[in-house]
């Protein structure tokens, strides 16, 4: 029965969010109830494209119930509708997605950005559609898999919509540690890009950054590292350390931005370590 790795919500009181790897990871005598419940620190951006970083509280939760299965990654919930059934090598995934973007609504340290003014939150509804192997390179308890979620706001902050395709692969080294790796990107419309990304004259006048409009399109890639390490039972149940490390790189407008050229960086850094309890 496939289980779902740890999947790192990162957040200040809940007011940021940060990309993290979201696995499937097989394991013996797993019997497709589980629950995962983690705390630890999280080193994120300011804002997205920010080269100021901060510490902030970091939150992990994932689980499995009677072969449905849920987990987060960032400030997003996935809940899998299609159940897996025991012994399955090929799990395919279909379900609805609900998150928050709390990009820009507080916290900012840089005061040219700061000037421009706070944004609204956006909440986030959507859906994916995933594809899982298990038993493909290193063990029968490997996992590959690939994922594409499309999201809008609906609470009319940005008002687009953003699609992201991934590919992840995990494997456990034994049944007390788990290393995993991932590749994403995400593509936004224009709504988001100009919400995000522009600076108006009004808000050139502010801030003293030069104006500038943000089309939509190919935003940034990220590469994410995970692993985890029992220190208590196995990774079934007990307690356990995990730690994520991702790099994301923004593109065209969206680093050409004077939010990100001129205030910022186009490389943004996470990462997270922490302690989880699975049941």
């Amino acid at each position: 029965m496939l289980r779902k790795a740890a999947n790192v919500i990162v957040a200040a009181g809940m007011v940021l969010a940060a990309p993290a790897l979201a696995q499937e990871t097989p394991l013996p005598e797993d019997d497709g109830n589980s629950l995962s419940i983690g705390l630890g620190a999280g080193y994120v951006p300011s804002y997205e494209g920010s080269d100021n970083y901060r510490l902030i509280p970091a939150a992990v939760i994932r689980g499995e119930v009677g072969g449905y299965s849920f987990f987060t990654r960032g400030l997003q919930f996935y809940f899998d509708a299609i159940p897996e059934a025991p012994g399955e090598q090929l799990d395919i995934s279909v379900g609805p997605v609900v998150g928050a973007r709390l990009n820009r609504t507080s916290s900012i340290r840089d005061a040219r950005v700061r000037a421009l003014g706070e944004l609204d939150t956006a909440i986030e509804l959507g859906g994916f559609v995933g594809l899982a192997k298990t038993g493909v390179i290193t063990s029968e308890f490997d996992t590959l898999a690939v994922r594409v979620s499309y999201m809008k706001d609906v609470a009319d902050a940005h008002g687009s919509h953003i699609i992201m395709p991934a590919i992840e692969y995990g494997t456990p080294l034994s049944r007390f540690s788990f290393v995993g790796v991932g590749l994403a990107a995400e593509f936004v419309g224009d709504d988001y890009a100009s919400y995000y990304f522009d600076v108006t004259p009004a808000g050139s006048r502010a801030s003293g950054l030069r104006p500038f409009q943000a089309d939509g399109g190919f935003k940034n890639w990220s590469v994410n590292l995970f692993g985890s390490q029992a220190v208590t039972g196995d990774l079934l149940q007990g307690l356990s350390l995990f730690a994520v490390g991702s790099y994301s790189r923004l593109q065209d407008d969206f680093k050409r931005s004077p939010i990100v050229a001129d205030a910022g960086s186009p490389n943004q850094w996470f990462g997270v370590v922490g302690l989880a309890y699975s049941f």
